[in-house]
């Protein structure tokens, strides 16, 4: 009887037990619940991806990730520090402590050591590193740091710096280094993929992404005193920040295209546009720098302007193109070659030419001794002229390139007013001949205001010395040239400036 209750139980406890585990394992599946014992893993989340992305986007992902493991370690963060006791600063650094705002230098006081920072790109395998101008202004001896991509810390040598270009070549001492593929910035074109690898904001080895949004831009920071500068930025959305500067803008291929410098924004960061300097004209400047010690830049020696509708109109072209001499320097190379003031250089060695920048960036790519072949526009035709280019002399004079060989006349002094372009004139008394240093003329007496004289450029204090092809002496020839012209035909003035030099100002008639 024992035995038969003890073996009941048993079978009780067994069927109670299997019961238990049937109803948990049937509540457990339908809750979406899994059990395991201990020691095995813990499964969390989906068994797969809900995306299987095409092979086109999985081709893109790869193409991004190969350029940033190729180029990023060709690229430095550029530490520098300022001498305390030098208070001045260049005049481009000056600027681009302006442009970039309160973090470009970090404020410190006037007697403790200031400190910049930025970028660079490996450009020999023995350690010559392109950056820019303005990231090394004014660092003290022995003041430039350089990180490598593996943290390695160098000091870095300055070998010699370009303000015209904001460009600038820096040395350590190493060997065996990755250096950057240099690419064909002649090349590139608006909507070209683009990125942007350096140190933002003392982020190092950031890459960022974007495209090229515009050629060719002048910015207007770039020039010394005289105001020459050498300006052909490629525009991109790259997101670019302050520790950018002197990094790479890379092609899809790994190439550099660019060196990035400046961004615009009213914020001191990055709004939608960054600048970089294109690297055909970097490469010109570095190697200049590397074998020279310096840049040795031909020059043409004219001061040139843009071609509107207006003037290409009065120049009798079909369309505005073209860059047209406002003067040409005293024996310069230009002045040697017969160029006018009032041509037009249409392309340099069969390039086009529309834009004073594009035109300066090409000549700065040309060394002294260089021959170039300029196809210029003249009296309604167009001629090809030769020229030698001369290295630049940072005292050039200026002067006027046509003067007049009459002998002194005086002229009684007579004033009217032009009501169709807004002009007051009077003829020129031998008092202005004299200050001028002309001999024939109208002045300029009054320019009203919103006329079609002064959205042209006209200003009281001009010398109008002909008209077209015409000299003109007195307000009656002035007048009777302006006769003979119909409403809607265009012309060019030649014009002497309060400031003595010679410019010409294209008018429609209204």
């Amino acid at each position: 009887m024992n035995a038969l209750s003890t073996k009941s139980v048993l079978a009780a406890i067994f069927l109670i037990t299997l019961g238990i585990i049937f109803g948990v394992v049937l509540v457990s599946s339908y809750k979406g619940i899994e059990f395991s014992f201990a020691g095995e893993d813990v499964k969390l989340g989906a068994k797969e991806a809900p995306v299987r992305p095409n092979e086109t986007l999985y081709a893109l992902n790869e193409a991004f990730h190969q350029v940033g493991v190729t180029v990023t370690p060709s690229v430095v963060y550029v530490e520098v520090e300022m001498d305390p006791s030098s208070t001045e600063e260049s005049d481009i650094s000056q600027f681009f402590y302006r442009f970039f705002g309160p973090d470009f230098k970090f404020d410190m006081p006037r007697r403790a050591p200031e400190k910049g920072a930025g970028s660079g790109v490996i450009i020999t395998s023995n350690g010559y590193i392109l950056t820019n101008n303005h990231v090394v202004a004014g660092a003290k001896k022995n003041g430039i740091k350089v990180q490598l991509s593996d943290t390695r810390e160098f000091k870095a040598k300055l070998i010699g710096t370009d303000k015209y270009t904001d460009l600038a070549v820096i040395k350590i001492e190493a060997s065996d280094l990755p250096a950057a593929a240099l690419g064909n910035s002649d090349e590139v074109e608006v909507g070209h993929i683009v990125f942007a690898i350096g140190a933002p904001l003392g982020l190092k080895s950031t890459m960022t992404e974007g495209i090229v949004s515009a050629l060719g831009r002048q910015i207007g920071i770039i020039n010394d005193e005289s105001g020459y500068g050498i300006e052909n930025f490629i525009q991109t959305d790259a997101a670019v920040n302050p520790g950018n500067s002197g990094g790479p803008l890379v092609n899809i291929k790994g190439e550099v295209i660019g060196i990035n410098t400046a961004i615009a924004t009213t914020n001191a960061r990055y709004q939608g546009y960054s600048f970089a300097i294109p690297i055909n004209l970097a490469k010109k400047v570095a190697t200049d720098i590397i074998k020279h010690g310096t840049v040795r830049r031909g020059y043409i020696g004219i001061r040139i302007e843009p071609v509107d509708a207006v003037t290409a109109k009065a120049l009798g072209m079909d369309k505005p193109r073209g860059v047209k001499i406002r003067e040409v320097n005293e024996k310069s190379a230009g002045e040697e070659a017969g160029l006018q003031a009032g041509d037009v250089i249409l392309s340099i060695d069969g390039r086009e030419v529309n834009s004073p920048n594009a035109l300066q960036s090409l000549v700065a790519s040309k060394s002294p001794g260089d021959v170039v072949t300029l196809k210029v526009w003249r009296d309604k035709k167009e001629i090809q002229v030769k020229v030698t280019l001369k290295a630049r002399s940072e005292e050039e004079s200026i002067r006027s390139s046509s003067n007049d060989d009459q002998r002194d006349k005086e002229e009684m002094s007579s004033s009217a007013q032009i009501e169709s372009l807004g002009i007051t004139i009077r003829t020129l008394d031998s008092k202005l001949k004299r200050e001028y240093k002309v001999e024939k003329g109208v002045y300029v007496e009054r320019v009203e205001p919103f006329s079609h004289a002064q959205e042209r450029g006209l200003v009281k204090g001009d010398v109008i010395l002909s008209i077209g092809d015409k000299n003109v002496g007195s307000v009656e020839e002035f007048r009777n040239e302006l006769k003979r012209l119909k409403s809607g035909d265009a012309v060019m003035l030649r014009v002497k400036g309060s400031d003595k030099k010679i410019r010409f100002v294209a008018i429609e008639i209204p």
